[in-house]
C-alpha cells in the first residue's frame, strides 16, 4: 500500500527532507503532489530512522511544505522500453517531446541496469566505420568499446557527434544498427541543431534522442545518461541490435553531481567534485561492451569539454582511467580551419589492434597507421626546429617531413562535415601521403605491403 505524507520539514536546493516515513528504500522513486495538482518526481538519496532525504528532479520552485503530498512508490526509477522508441525525441527524463503520442512500453526497466558478469563479457573485436579518417585510420572505434572524445569550449564537438551518429556503420556485422543519443545541459540552439540534423539526414529513424536542456533542472541531468543506457541495453541485449551511445556533455553531468553533493554538505574531493565521482562515472561507462551468447552490443562515445583546456582536470582524468583511450580535439588545428580538429598524436584507441587487419579493414592497416604516426610526429618536431634554426638549416629529408605533416593535416585529418570516407578511401589517402617520404624512411611498413600498395601504383 502506497502511503502519502504531509511531513516535509526542510528544502535545501534540490533536496527535500521528509519525516515520519515508514519502509522507504534507497533509490526509491518519489512523487510530490503540489496543491495545484502538479506532480514532481524525485528519488530517495538517504534514509536515517524515520527521515528520508529526497532528491527532486524538477526542482523545488513553488513547493509548499505544509500542503504538498509525498508518495513513496516502492520501486526505483524506471524507463518504459519498446522498439517504438526508435525515431523518438524524449526529454532528459524520458518523456516524449516530439509532439506525437507516447509509445506503449513492452517492459519497464530500472535505469541503473544490471551489472555484467566479467566472466561473460566478450572481447570487442569488430571495426566500426565512422567515416572520419582521423578516427577510422589512426584511432579506430571497435564494437563494444568505450572511447571518449575530449573537447574544449568553442570546439566543434557537437558537429563531430552529429557526423558520427549519421555515418557510423559496422562493415562485417549483420545486426541492425541503432544510435542512442543523450544530450545533457545543452542550449536550445544546440538541441535544435541535433534534432534538425537527425531529421534532415534520416538518422532519426534508427535513433533515440534524450535531450536535457540547460534551463531544465540540473538534477534531471543525473538521470539522463542512465535512461539512455537503459534504452541501449534493451535494444542491444533484448533486440539483438548493435547500439552506439553518444553522451554529450559529460562535464555538465559532473557539474550536476557536484551541485547535489554540495547541497548534501558532503566533504568535497578534487576541485569540489564528490569523492565518488570515479565510481559514479564508472557505473555508466562500464555499461558498454558485449556479452557472450548475445548478438547485440553497446559501444560508447562520451563527449566532454575539458574545463580551461586542462586534460588533468578530474573529469577527463578519471574518464581516461575508466575508458579505453580518447579522441582529443585540438584548438590550434581548429584555429587553422581544420575540421574535424582531431590531434592524432595524443589520441589513443587501446583496442585498435583488435578491430583492424585482414577481414576487418585491410591487411596493411596497422603498418600504414604506425608509419603515419611516426612520420607526423617527426614532421611536428622538425617544424619546431625550423622555428629556432630557420628553414636553411634543414636537410632535404627534413623538408619532406614538414611537407608530409602539412599535407597530412590538410588531406587526411581535414574533411567535409558531410563527407563519409570509407576505410578504403582513408587507406588510399595514406599511401599517397607516404610517397612524399624517401622509401628508406618507411621503416614501419613491411616490404610485402610496400610492393603491393606503393610500387604497384608507381
Amino acid at each position: 500500500m502506497i502511503k502519502e505524507y504531509f511531513s516535509i520539514r526542510e528544502i535545501a536546493g534540490p533536496l527535500m527532507l521528509v519525516e515520519g516515513v515508514e519502509g522507504a528504500k534507497y533509490d526509491e522513486m518519489v512523487e510530490v503532489e503540489l496543491p495545484d495538482g502538479d506532480v514532481r518526481r524525485g528519488r530517495v538519496l538517504e534514509i536515517n530512522e524515520d527521515k528520508a532525504l529526497v532528491q527532486l528532479f524538477e526542482g523545488a520552485t513553488g513547493l509548499e511544505l505544509a500542503r504538498s503530498k509525498v508518495r513513496f512508490t516502492g520501486r526505483g526509477i524506471e524507463l518504459g522500453v519498446s522498439l517504438n522508441m526508435l525515431g523518438r525525441i524524449m526529454s532528459g527524463f524520458g518523456r516524449p517531446i516530439d509532439g506525437t503520442p507516447p509509445y506503449i512500453p513492452e517492459a519497464r526497466l530500472d535505469i541503473n541496469g544490471n551489472p555484467i558478469n566479467p566472466f561473460n563479457r566478450d572481447y570487442p573485436s569488430e571495426f566500426i566505420q565512422t567515416g572520419i579518417s582521423s578516427i577510422d585510420l589512426m584511432n579506430p572505434l571497435v564494437r563494444g568499446q568505450k572511447l571518449p572524445i575530449f573537447s574544449a569550449s568553442g570546439l566543434p564537438h557537437n558537429r563531430v557527434a552529429a557526423q558520427i551518429a549519421r555515418q557510423a556503420k559496422i562493415l562485417t556485422a549483420e545486426e541492425s544498427f541503432a544510435i542512442v543519443f543523450a544530450a545533457m545541459g545543452i542550449t536550445f540552439e544546440e538541441a535544435e541543431f541535433f534534432i534538425d540534423d537527425f531529421r534532415r539526414t534520416g538518422a532519426l529513424e534508427r535513433a533515440v534522442l534524450f535531450i536535457n536542456l540547460a534551463n531544465d533542472p540540473a538534477i534531471e541531468r543525473i538521470a539522463t545518461p542512465r535512461l539512455a543506457l537503459t534504452a541501449a541495453e534493451y535494444l542491444a541485449f533484448e533486440k539483438d541490435m548493435h547500439v552506439l551511445v553518444l553522451l554529450t556533455d559529460m562535464t555538465n553531468y559532473c557539474e550536476a553531481l557536484r551541485e547535489v553533493s554540495a547541497a548534501r554538505k558532503e566533504v568535497p574531493g578534487r576541485r569540489g567534485y564528490p569523492g565518488y565521482l570515479y565510481t559514479d562515472l564508472a557505473s555508466m561507462y562500464e555499461r558498454a561492451g558485449r556479452i557472450r551468447g548475445k548478438k547485440g552490443s553497446i559501444t560508447q562515445m562520451p563527449i566532454l569539454t575539458m574545463p580551461e583546456d586542462d586534460i588533468t582536470h578530474p573529469i577527463p582524468d578519471l574518464t581516461g582511467y575508466i575508458t579505453e583511450g580518447q579522441i582529443i580535439l585540438d584548438r590550434s588545428l581548429h584555429r587553422r580551419g581544420i575540421y574535424p580538429p582531431v590531434n592524432v598524436l595524443p589520441s589513443l584507441s587501446r583496442l585498435k589492434d583488435k578491430g583492424i587487419g585482414a577481414g576487418k579493414t585491410r591487411d596493411d592497416h596497422a603498418d600504414i597507421s604506425n608509419q603515419l604516426f611516426a612520420a607526423y610526429a617527426r614532421g611536428e618536431e622538425v617544424k619546431e626546429l625550423a622555428v629556432i634554426l630557420g628553414e636553411g638549416a634543414l636537410s632535404d629529408v627534413d623538408r619532406r617531413y614538414i611537407e608530409f605533416a602539412n599535407r597530412f593535416e590538410n588531406e587526411l585529418v581535414k574533411q567535409g562535415e558531410y563527407e563519409d570516407r570509407s576505410i578504403e578511401d582513408s587507406l588510399n589517402i595514406a599511401w599517397d601521403l607516404v610517397r612524399i617520404l624517401p622509401r628508406e624512411e618507411l621503416k614501419r611498413i613491411r616490404d610485402k605491403y610496400l610492393e603491393e600498395y606503393l610500387d604497384a601504383r608507381d
